[in-house]
């Protein structure tokens, strides 16, 4: 008795394996952005750019003097789970210090 699975005869299912590499996506990309208001001090939010935006002194100044002039500036642009993160830190620590600034994000 013949076994067909080594006969190699025509008809038989044959194939070549390969490895597909899987593609990946670079993540989306959100802008943090921080909204100007009329009670939160300047130093505050000088100390909130430098605190959880890890910016200096000086480049702090300049966004939040941007963000006074213009309504709203960008603190940042990061993957979604770091931006989302970042806005709460921003909310909590202004809520702490019983003020009503805010920050939100938006898709790069």
């Amino acid at each position: 008795m013949t076994d067909e699975r080594k006969t190699g005869r025509p008809g038989d299912d044959t194939g070549v394996l390969t490895k597909s590499k899987p593609k990946t996506k670079k993540p989306s990309m959100y802008k943090v952005l921080l909204l100007n208001d009329d009670f939160t001090p300047m130093e505050f939010v000088t100390v909130v750019l430098m605190r959880i935006f890890g910016m200096a002194q000086e480049n702090a100044q300049e966004v939040m003097l941007h963000v006074h002039r213009r309504g709203v500036g960008v603190c940042g642009v990061y993957p979604f789970e770091v931006a989302e993160t970042k806005v709460s830190q921003v909310v909590d620590f202004a809520r702490r210090n019983e003020h009503p600034l805010q920050c939100t994000m938006e898709k790069d």
